[in-house]
C-alpha cells in the first residue's frame, strides 16, 4: 500500500481534522515523508527510543503512536527529540500519531475498549473538549461493586505491580454508592471531566492518573474515581488500529513497553 494512502485511511476513519483546533499534539504524520510503500507496521502507546528501535527491529515502515513527539510543535530538534527523529530517519520510518481522536473514537478508542473491558452498554459520547469528546458514558449489564470493577482494571495490559489497597495496583477513592451502574471513561489523565461525569448521573469515573484536588472533588461529589494507570487505560486505542490494519492487508507487530505510571 502507498504510504499516502495508508496515512488518508487513519485519517479518515480517525476523523484527525475535527481535533485539530483543541489538541496540542500534532496529529496525523507527524515525521517522515509520505512517499513510498508500506509493509509493516508497528504500533506502541509512546514514541519513544525503546519503541522506535524495536519498531526498526520489526522491520516496520510506520510506526504509530498515541503518543507522539511533537506537543504544540518544535522549536528545535536537539536533545531527545534529535535522538529519535534521527533513528526513525536511519530506518526510513515515518511516524503517525493519534493523541485526542483516539481516545474518542466511538469504536476505536481508548475509552471505546476500556468501556468493552467493563462491559458497558448504552454507551454516549462524553469528555467534552470544544466541539468534540474524548470519552464515553455507559450502564453496567448488573450493579458492579467498587472491588469488582477494580478487578477489572488490574488486568489490563500494563499495569505495575501491587501498590494500592490489597496489593491493586488501581487507585480507588471510593465515595459513590456501593452498587455502581452507570460509568463514565476518559483514559490518561481525565480527573478534570469529574464534575462531567456527575452531570452525567455517573456513580463512577475510571480514568488512568489524578490530581491531588481529586480526591476532594470526589468526595464532595458523592462519586467513586478509579485511577487505573495511564499507560494501561490507552493500549486498547493503538490495538484497535493494528488490528483495522491487519484487516488492510499489511503486516503489523505490537511493541508493549508499559512505563509503570
Amino acid at each position: 500500500m502507498d504510504r499516502s494512502e495508508y496515512v488518508r485511511r487513519l485519517d479518515d476513519r480517525l476523523d484527525t481534522a475535527a481535533y485539530a483546533d483543541v489538541d496540542a499534539s500534532a496529529n496525523g504524520l507527524q515525521v517522515g515523508s509520505d512517499d513510498g510503500e508500506v509493509e509493516r507496521v508497528a504500533f506502541a502507546v509512546d514514541a519513544a527510543d525503546a519503541t522506535i528501535e524495536a519498531a526498526a527491529d520489526a522491520g516496520a515502515d510506520v510506526l504509530v503512536v498515541h503518543h507522539g513527539i511533537s506537543w504544540g510543535g518544535i522549536d528545535r530538534v536537539t536533545g531527545r527529540t534529535y535522538d529519535r527523529v534521527a533513528t526513525l530517519a536511519e530506518h526510513d520510518i515515518a511516524l503517525y500519531v493519534s493523541h485526542l481522536p483516539l481516545d474518542g473514537h466511538p469504536d476505536l478508542g481508548n475509552a471505546a475498549g476500556v468501556a468493552a473491558a467493563l462491559g458497558l452498554g448504552d454507551r454516549e459520547p462524553f469528555g467534552e473538549i470544544g466541539p468534540v469528546t474524548i470519552g464515553t458514558v455507559g450502564e453496567t449489564d448488573a450493579p458492579r461493586s467498587a472491588a469488582s470493577i477494580r478487578e477489572t482494571l488490574d488486568g489490563f495490559e500494563g499495569q505495575p505491580g501491587g501498590e494500592g489497597e490489597e496489593g491493586s495496583p488501581t487507585r480507588v477513592i471510593d465515595f459513590g454508592p456501593d452498587e455502581i451502574e452507570r460509568v463514565a471513561v476518559v483514559t490518561g489523565s481525565g480527573t478534570d471531566w469529574l464534575d462531567e461525569a456527575v452531570e452525567a448521573g455517573a456513580d463512577a469515573l475510571v480514568t488512568g492518573e489524578g490530581k491531588g484536588q481529586a480526591y476532594h472533588d470526589a468526595r464532595e461529589a458523592g462519586i467513586t474515581l478509579f485511577l487505573g494507570g495511564h499507560y494501561a487505560t490507552e493500549t486498547f486505542g493503538v490495538r484497535s488500529l493494528q488490528a483495522l490494519t491487519e484487516e488492510w492487508g499489511l503486516e503489523t507487530t505490537y511493541v508493549s513497553h508499559p512505563t509503570g505510571l
